[in-house]
């Protein structure tokens, strides 16, 4: 524990950023595996009520429920349903897509991220992280191969996603100055019980649900209790989500957001190996190749992190 506060903030919220992309992932797998069976809004209704048990638990372990007070409730209901949207667009987009391909169109997210962190947060982005990302980006590129079947109205889906967890990343760091990461995940829960029982009660008797469409499918499904093994989980699900969503909204609190983004790209091995293991999604050539300057970019912008830092402490002071 001493040795991860001896390290900088950023390279803690980078950290925390790559410990959430792999329980995220895996909460996605699980959530495509239930895609054909039950309906968005009881997947994320269910998720967030067995989540919210475990963040009340870390709001304990923080300070207690008097963490849970809050100077700026309207940024807390704008960022969860920035939040919401975001998962919205990519489970949709998820139900008719293979995972990996879904994580690639949502890795325009960092881009966002990073074009939006020195208007909205004064961040200074200098050339170095420009082009780490941009590589990044090439990367996502390569694994496209533009003029692919990719290039449907479905692959925008994710993309939307992107822009809305953009937004919401520059609400976490606004609001982690002074708000806890467990209250932070406690809002984002609520967000989604909330929005998730309204869109229930408004298209839950499936209805609407008359398109030969998977994305729409999922989205529109009658609502139907689901049996003990969906039922368990769901409840994995909520646990694995809690602790993701604490870390991610800890990574962007402690973290600035444009050193911190380049490791959204740490998520996309996870997603190609979960993939493969589940649905037996094999990437060729040009997606190792596109995962390689993915994971090369982020590994670079580590690099210059930490020894800007090193640059910053007197000589004196760096044990050696």
């Amino acid at each position: 524990m001493s040795f991860i506060r001896s390290l900088s903030a950023n390279t803690q919220g980078v950290l925390c950023l790559v410990a959430a992309l792999a329980c995220l992932t895996l909460s996605d797998s699980i959530i495509k595996w239930l895609s054909p069976e039950l309906p968005l809004h009881e997947i994320t209704l269910f998720r967030s009520c067995f989540a919210l048990i475990l963040v009340l638990f870390m709001v304990r372990l923080e300070g207690g429920l008097q963490m849970l007070k809050t100077r700026r409730p309207v940024l807390h209901i704008l960022r969860g349903s920035m939040l919401v949207l975001a998962n919205m667009f990519f489970f949709i987009g998820l139900a008719a897509m293979p995972l990996a391909e879904t994580v690639v169109l949502f890795y325009t997210a960092p881009l966002f991220i990073c074009s939006l962190s020195q208007p909205v947060l004064g961040e200074k982005v200098g050339l170095s992280r420009w082009f780490v990302i941009l590589v990044g980006m090439a990367g996502a590129i390569v694994m496209l191969r533009p003029g692919s079947e990719l290039f449907k109205p479905v692959s925008l889906l994710p993309i939307m996603a992107a822009l809305c967890y953009a937004a919401m990343t520059m609400m976490t760091r606004k609001l982690g100055i002074s708000e806890k990461a467990s209250a932070l995940t406690f809002y984002i829960q609520l967000a989604f019980i909330g929005i998730s029982s309204m869109v229930g009660l408004a298209i839950g008797d499936g209805s609407l649900d008359n398109y030969d469409n998977a994305s729409l499918d999922f989205l529109l499904r009658a609502w139907s209790w689901p049996n003990p093994t969906q039922l368990q989980l769901l409840a994995f699900c909520g646990a694995i989500v809690s602790v993701g969503g604490y870390l991610i909204s800890q990574a962007y609190r402690i973290g600035e957001a444009s050193a911190v983004a380049p490791f959204e790209y740490a998520s996309l091995p996870f997603a190609l190996s979960v993939g493969f293991w589940l649905w037996g999604d094999w990437p060729d050539w040009s997606a190792f190749i596109g995962t390689g300057m993915i994971i090369g970019s982020g590994l670079l912008v580590f690099y210059l992190e930490n020894r800007a830092q090193r640059k910053s402490i007197p000589r004196a002071q760096i044990d050696y």
